[in-house]
């Protein structure tokens, strides 16, 4: 049950060309740093990445594009990454934007089973184009599929030996849903606990959705726009 393995490379092993993805996290925050980088020191292309944004220029998940392993991004904000908007203009990647709440909404269909689901978001737009649209209680909806994944990562605040998940704060964001949307689930963990040290009622996964634990390293938790407030 100790699902802990000694490095990131151990924990990437059978990730591979082609593979969809999910990243937790909001924007840079609590993004699983350490595994983003052994994504892109393993080398693997042609990626599908579903997370609501695509990281900075330069950070977060922004390395991956920058170094061309993304075939397409399934996202929601894609506004503070110029490589993203140079590749999505020039045809180089595929992209689908896809409403936030909506976006989540996806993840969770996918994680609980559910083979779709009727939203009124996005009805009348690009984002309703070529999909059931159905009129309910007098309003037009637009039916939305679900999201799955062939390996989610994501960073975990702290965790015990057998993968169950504490988030802190923002990082806590699209993580627990992506963490039981996918077949393969990888974590790196700021804090790795002996079995029965968490509250269960604390725990927002739990270690069955858990495939892998790598303790993370070095975290930089980057920030996209620092802004200081003058001092009274």
């Amino acid at each position: 049950m100790n699902k802990v393995v000694e490095s990131v490379e151990a924990a990437l092993a059978d990730v591979h060309d082609g593979a969809t993805i999910m990243s937790g996290g909001f924007g840079l925050c609590g993004n699983p740093e350490n595994l983003i980088d052994g994504l892109h020191r393993k080398g693997v292309k042609g990626l599908t990445i579903i997370s609501n944004n695509c990281g900075t220029t330069d950070k977060g998940l922004g390395i991956l594009l920058q170094a061309r392993q993304v075939k397409k991004m399934i996202s929601s904000y894609v506004g503070e990454n110029k490589e993203f908007e140079r590749q999505f203009l020039s045809g180089e990647l595929e992209v689908e934007l896809t409403p936030q709440g909506t976006l989540a909404e996806r993840i969770r269909a996918g994680a609980f089973g559910i083979g779709g689901f009727f939203t009124p978001t996005g009805v009348g737009t690009k984002v309703a184009e070529g999909k059931e649209t159905r009129t309910i209680d007098g309003r037009e909806y637009v039916l939305e599929s679900p999201l799955k994944a062939d390996f989610t990562i994501v960073r975990a605040w702290k965790c015990d030996e057998w993968g169950n998940l504490v988030f802190r704060k923002s990082t806590r964001n699209f993580s627990p849903l992506m963490a039981m949307a996918a077949r393969c689930t990888i974590v790196e963990a700021e804090q790795i606990v002996k079995v029965g040290e968490l509250d269960p009622d604390e725990i927002h996964v739990p270690s069955i959705f858990v495939k892998r634990i790598v303790q993370g390293r070095n975290h930089q938790k980057w920030i996209e726009q620092r802004t200081v407030r003058p001092r009274g």
